[in-house]
């Protein structure tokens, strides 16, 4: 019966909804400089105002944790439930084709524009959630709260701020990932390492390298220029490696110096599988020419070593660990600007549940050492909440419910908001199979996905709360 009344509610309610949608993603909300009451920037205390202009509106109690969080509350007593979501979007690029980025537009029932997945299409879902179950009239014993936060995407420090001012609920989601539900984020260990050593002008000789930019992306691109070795003999040494990698390379004669551009496939660093990596390719290839015994190419060889092409379990660094919960540890060297005398760079593993400092970033740490390289490394635990915990079960549930499709709880490499939470999963709002370009051009929602979710979130209140 009230499945039937919330379908009918929002039905009756898509065009406001969406309306609602568009207010928020028409402020741009990406981090700015921090101003006195805005410690995120302009943008991100704009969202913040108008989302809670849009709950006090719809007869809610506010409150605005000094321009950190926004809170939403609804029901007596004790406090049982968070939703946490985001208002701050990640920056936007020249890139899209299908409207401007802060312009929402809806087209074929998919609504295009930065936020609109990611988070402020699924924070307006959960507030229409507590709406839904407030003017449908069903009682609570407990209440909820919607936490709207403003730092998601640059580190998460609008969060700490509210968990050191106010207690966690005894259970928390954050529409802000996959259904049908997450509860095992693995541990990170996010290393840098640098090495120098005495300049040598020797040929062959390796002049330059350079990849990556971000530490938790595979990068596509990777670039290297040697001294002192044949365009001839580089190309013949590439076809081969292609071939083995699938790795390509744009090889470029300049005087003395050759200049390699290698091409691969980018990914997000929690999943290095799915990517090609340039960057370890280029390291393959620059190990099979005949550059001097000098301290770079020790220390490419080094790198080589410890994180040859295809090894994203960091078999080889010593460090490779399964767990049936959440999977196998994942490792990928993802950064490395090598100039004259000197190189710095970066990898991302993340890791699987008994992975800790000792066996992991220690062990990568020795490695490195050993190789003449000094690492900084530190080993963020995983998060883990019971597949049999309350929350997750009864999540599991509501997504049954209404979906109509069996569900399974989730492990996955990335962290989520609520990675330091106790109780706290992911629920939604991306349906399986569908890819929302979330952090890329044209991002969108699917606008029946998101009043779905809503739905979901309005029965998970009810069901947790009541």
């Amino acid at each position: 019966m009230f499945q039937e009344q919330l379908k009918e509610y929002f039905a009756a309610r898509r065009a406001a909804f969406t309306a609602d949608i568009c207010r928020l993603v028409r402020i741009d909300s990406v981090k700015g400089e921090p101003q006195p009451g805005m410690p995120f920037g302009a943008g991100p205390a704009a969202a913040l105002e108008e989302a809670l202009a849009m709950a006090r509106d719809m007869g809610f109690a506010v409150k605005n944790w000094d321009g950190y969080v926004g809170t939403v509350d609804f029901g007596p007593g004790e406090r049982q439930l968070d939703m946490l979501a985001h208002l701050d979007v990640v920056p936007v690029g020249d890139d899209w084709t299908v409207t401007a980025p802060f312009v929402p537009v809806e087209r074929d029932g998919m609504l295009y524009g930065r936020g609109t997945a990611d988070d402020k299409g699924p924070a307006v879902a959960a507030l229409y959630a507590m709406r839904a179950v407030k003017e449908l009239g069903v009682p609570l014993q407990r209440s909820v709260r919607l936490i709207l936060g403003t730092d998601e995407e640059s580190g998460s420090a609008d969060i700490a701020y509210y968990y050191q001012r106010e207690k966690e609920a005894p259970m928390t989601f954050s529409p802000d990932a996959d259904f049908p539900v997450i509860n095992i984020e693995k541990g990170r260990a996010h290393g840098v390492f640098t090495a120098d050593w005495e300049a040598g002008d020797a040929l062959p000789r390796l002049v330059s390298v350079h990849a990556g930019t971000r530490a938790n992306v595979v990068p596509g691109l990777a670039e290297a220029v040697v001294a002192g070795v044949s365009a001839e003999l580089t190309c013949s040494a590439a076809q081969l490696v292609t071939a083995e990698t699938g790795v390509t390379f744009d090889v470029e004669k300049s005087g003395e110096q050759t200049r390699i551009t290698a091409h691969g496939e980018s990914a997000h660093g929690s999943a290095p599988k799915d990517g090609n990596n340039a960057l370890t390719g280029l390291l393959t290839l620059l190990c099979r020419l005949p550059l001097s015994d000098d301290g770079a190419t020790r220390r490419i060889h080094a790198l080589n070593e410890l994180f040859p092409h295809g090894d994203w379990r960091g078999i080889a660094a010593g460090v490779a660990r399964h767990d049936e919960r959440s999977g196998a540890t994942t490792l990928a060297c993802t950064v490395l600007h090598l100039e004259d005398n000197a190189l710095r760079g970066e990898f991302d593993g993340r890791t699987a549940i008994g992975a800790n400092q000792e066996n992991t970033c220690d062990v990568l740490i020795a490695a490195m050492a050993a190789r003449g390289m000094t690492l900084d490394c530190r080993h963020r635990p995983e998060h883990c909440v019971s597949a049999d915990a309350p929350i997750v079960v009864e999540l599991l549930k509501c997504y049954e419910q209404y979906t109509g499709q069996k569900g399974e709880p989730l492990a996955i490499g990335g962290g989520t908001y609520v990675h330091n939470i106790k109780n706290g999963v992911a629920f939604g709002c991306t349906m399986p199979g569908v890819d929302n370009h979330l952090h890329g051009a044209d991002e969108f929602a699917i606008v029946d996905d998101l009043l779905l979710s809503a739905q979901m979130f309005a029965q998970a209140i009810v069901d947790l709360c009541g």
